[in-house]
């Protein structure tokens, strides 16, 4: 399958930071987006280019208009985390592509999922969506990003960072992690959904190396030209914050994968792949401060928002 040949493409989840740079990315390399939304026309974000279609993902009539007439989708499931929601979702999905004839669907996860069952709701509700989607007959491909650049440049990160040089997170400092962009996200989609022999494989994408929170805090010096020093903020502190944007119930269920990682029962959950996935995707990750460098970081200086204890990094995606 040519990455030059034009797809028409369903994207669920593009009115979302994550599935919003993969809208932008499918748009530039010129191929067709449709996507769903509730929101109003005036209260929708810019994706230039893109169709909205309105409707609902729980409304299967809604999910089916949006699929009509595209050739390939991309999922990225709402922050919800009520089992039987997501798969109500994700079956009207499946129904919808396998009806539209999709040629490929790829999901993206929103996180990495653990091996074995857990009782955290943010890996099992995508768990629960990648088998129904995997069982519905239509090819898939699914991409299971660690966590994102992008939760950093923040109205609750980046003040403390360009004033205090402190980047607050709610990661053990000692966790390897391969940090990723919503920008590389894209790249690994669009991978998986042009390159060849790939339905049915599972990609734990991310960045080339695992980096500590010290690291971490390393690649920031270099990209900022300033001491940065890394602070492991406490999962209950980061889930409280976060909780004042996204209500308790959405904070429970994105910290939840925080809290587990506190746990250290999975450290290697969020780690690189030794360059595997960037290999067959044929991926080139930037490095983070590669990164940190194009960020417009002076938007925060002198800004005291992220001065309180209480700091609220933003939400997975």
């Amino acid at each position: 399958m040519s990455s030059q040949i034009p797809m028409r493409v369903a994207v669920v989840g593009a009115t979302g930071f994550q599935g919003g740079a993969i809208a932008r990315l499918l748009v530039e390399r010129h191929h067709r987006v449709r996507t769903l939304t509730r929101r109003p026309a005036g209260d929708r974000p810019p994706l230039p280019g893109a169709m909205f279609v309105a409707g609902d993902l729980a409304r299967p009539a809604d999910v089916r208009r949006l699929f009509e007439g595209t050739t390939h989708g991309v999922v990225t499931m709402p922050l919800v985390y009520d089992p039987e929601r997501i798969r109500r979702y994700a079956r009207n999905v499946a129904l919808a592509a396998l009806a539209a004839g999709t040629v490929r669907l790829v999901l993206n996860a929103n996180t990495r999922v653990p091996q074995g069952a857990t009782s955290v709701a943010a890996f099992e509700t995508r768990r629960i969506a990648e088998e129904e989607l995997r069982n519905c007959g239509v090819p898939l491909v699914v991409v299971r990003p660690p966590v994102y650049l992008d939760n950093l440049f923040s109205p609750w990160n980046g003040p403390a960072l360009v004033n205090e040089g402190v980047l607050a997170y709610p990661l053990p400092a000692s966790t390897p992690t391969a940090w990723l962009s919503h920008r590389d996200l894209a790249e690994a989609v669009h991978a998986a959904l042009t390159g060849e022999g790939l339905e049915g494989r599972t990609f734990d994408i991310g960045g080339a190396r695992s980096l500590t929170g010290e690291d971490l805090a390393a690649a920031f010096s270099r990209g900022l030209g300033r001491t940065v020093r890394y602070l492991q903020l406490p999962p209950e502190v980061f889930e409280r914050g976060l909780a004042q944007l996204l209500g308790p119930e959405t904070a429970a269920g994105v910290a939840g994968i925080y809290h587990y990682m506190a746990t250290g029962e999975d450290p290697l959950l969020l780690a690189a792949d030794d360059g595997v996935s960037a290999e067959v995707l044929g991926l080139r990750t930037a490095p983070v401060e590669e990164w940190v460098t194009r960020q417009p970081w002076q938007m925060w200086s002198g800004d005291t928002s992220g001065d309180t204890e209480e700091q609220s990094p933003s939400a997975q995606g």
